[in-house]
């Protein structure tokens, strides 16, 4: 008999999403990422969840109403990490005309008309806070409703949620080779000790190394997939007002600046082919200047190469062009006599990752017996509540711990919601969380966060279960690594 029902390659929200289907669908399941869970494409994502309005202009009317659909459901079952928020879009006379965009938004918000969301509006922007920032061609802009979200923070809760009904998740576990007949037999460096792992089904869920994992670790034909390349950058804070801008290119690419932790505005993004190791991936001063060039075309506040604080790149696999037409791009499930099965998932985003994992763990009613589809309606681990409630569960928090401020308290429950509780426990004070490193990280997060949530290593908190690295100072930083090796 099998150790596992199935075996998952890849913990980005892909394979984590699997792993938590699965297991609540009453599979035996194990993860095995060989770094970090989301330190590949899944921390490079625009951290948007929306429809993309853009892609009624290619009258993909199905698929923009399939993630609408989505983001209405991540909205009801992360609240804490998916938020609302009004998107702006400043009518610049040398790109789409209004009238295109008042068209989009008509036939955009329709198609999530159960969302609850605030509908779209015309804004004269010469009186309205969200032309403060602009430059003063612009009379007029339209706003609507979407969504952002914490990806890191997704893929981390999508995994915590699956270890809870019992999948077993495992980092720094990376498979070197993969024996196939009846079952998979996998050899495994699990945190350098070798293991043999035996499942019934295997995922290759690797992202932009999917074809590389194929060829190598499983040795079976690689799909035909490209790699691309995804970038945003991280400068200042250049509004502000909550909303989400979005510009219109010359080129017709539509590029976003959000509120990026408090204090910073995220612009993004661009992606072009990518060829060489994923996990080398760098930012062509090119493309940052494209995107700075694009800020620039809309805000006042002008922003140059030496203003960029960090830049977010990730590399992910996609269909190849070519093969467009045959596949959408979401899973190819590869099964024969004597031969266990494998399936493969990539590309996607982050707004439809959900849907993504339950229609391929569904290829596997064949082969198992499994409880029905269930991941739409169950909350991710803190969001217990409505996502109309958010503000009032951080006056809660305030009044609970009453040592924490207004962007502390919010900090938490943007990050674990309810389960804010087992970070902070009944302290009192500020010093009974233990070691503070910098401002907000105190020594009971950190602890929480290698206990419950797999980090391991400063940048696993600093840049993934947080984004507190962009203000924690080198000497904060050393001292975390310090106590995280004792800790250890």
């Amino acid at each position: 008999m099998a150790d596992y029902d199935v075996a998952i390659i890849g913990g980005g929200l892909n394979g984590t999403s699997i792993a938590r289907d699965a297991a609540g669908r009453g599979l035996r399941v194990i993860l095995l990422e060989q770094g970090d869970l989301g330190s590949g494409a899944s921390q490079a994502s625009p951290r948007l969840v929306h429809g993309d309005l853009a892609g009624l202009e290619r009258r993909e009317f199905f698929r923009v109403r399939r993630a609408l659909r989505e983001r209405d459901v991540l909205l009801r079952i992360a609240p804490h990490l998916v938020r609302p928020v009004r998107f702006v879009i400043p009518v610049h006379a040398e790109e789409r005309p209004p009238w295109q965009l008042r068209s989009l938004l008509l036939l955009y918000e329709p198609l999530a008309s159960r969302s609850g969301l605030p509908r779209s509006a015309t804004l004269d922007v010469t009186h309205h806070p969200v032309g403060n920032a602009l430059k003063r061609p612009f009379g007029t802009a339209f706003e609507y409703s979407d969504c952002v979200v914490d990806d890191s923070r997704l893929v981390v809760l999508t995994a915590v949620d699956a270890a809870a009904r019992g999948a077993d998740i495992r980092t720094g576990a990376r498979v070197t080779r993969a024996e196939r007949s009846e079952t998979w037999r996998l050899i495994v460096i699990d945190r350098g000790y070798r293991r043999v792992i035996t499942a019934r089904a295997l995922v290759n869920a690797t992202g932009a190394w999917t074809a590389s994992v194929a060829d190598t670790v499983l040795r079976v034909p690689a799909p035909q997939l490209a790699t691309v390349q995804i970038s945003q950058i991280v400068v200042r804070r250049l509004f502000d007002c909550d909303n989400v801008y979005v510009f219109q290119n010359p080129d017709g690419r539509l590029i976003f600046a959000s509120p990026y932790e408090r204090d910073f505005t995220l612009i993004g993004s661009v992606s072009h082919p990518f060829k060489g190791d994923p996990a080398v991936v760098a930012m062509d001063v090119r493309e940052v200047a494209y995107l700075c060039d694009a800020a620039n075309r809309y805000f006042r506040e002008q922003i140059a190469l030496v203003d960029v604080l960090r830049t977010v790149c990730g590399a992910n696999s996609v269909v190849a062009p070519a093969r467009r037409h045959k596949s959408d791009g979401a899973a190819l499930l590869d099964v024969g006599r004597g031969k266990a099965p494998l399936l493969t998932i990539f590309g996607g985003d982050v707004t439809t990752a959900r849907r993504r994992a339950e229609r391929a763990v569904s290829e596997f009613t064949r082969f198992y017996p499994m409880t029905p589809r269930w991941t739409a309606t169950v909350p991710l681990p803190g969001g217990e509540f409505a996502w109309q409630r958010f503000e009032t569960e951080v006056e809660i928090a305030r009044d609970r711990w009453r040592f924490l401020g207004e962007a502390q308290a919010r900090r938490l429950v943007a990050a674990y919601g309810l389960n804010a509780r087992d970070v902070l426990g009944d302290a009192r004070e500020t010093a009974d969380l233990g070691p503070a490193f910098g401002p907000e990280l105190t020594g009971a997060e950190v602890r929480y966060l290698m206990r419950r949530e797999w980090a391991r290593f400063p940048d696993d908190v600093l840049w993934r279960r947080s984004k507190l690295g962009l203000t924690m100072p080198q000497a904060d930083r050393d001292a975390l690594a310090a106590f995280m090796a004792k800790a250890d």
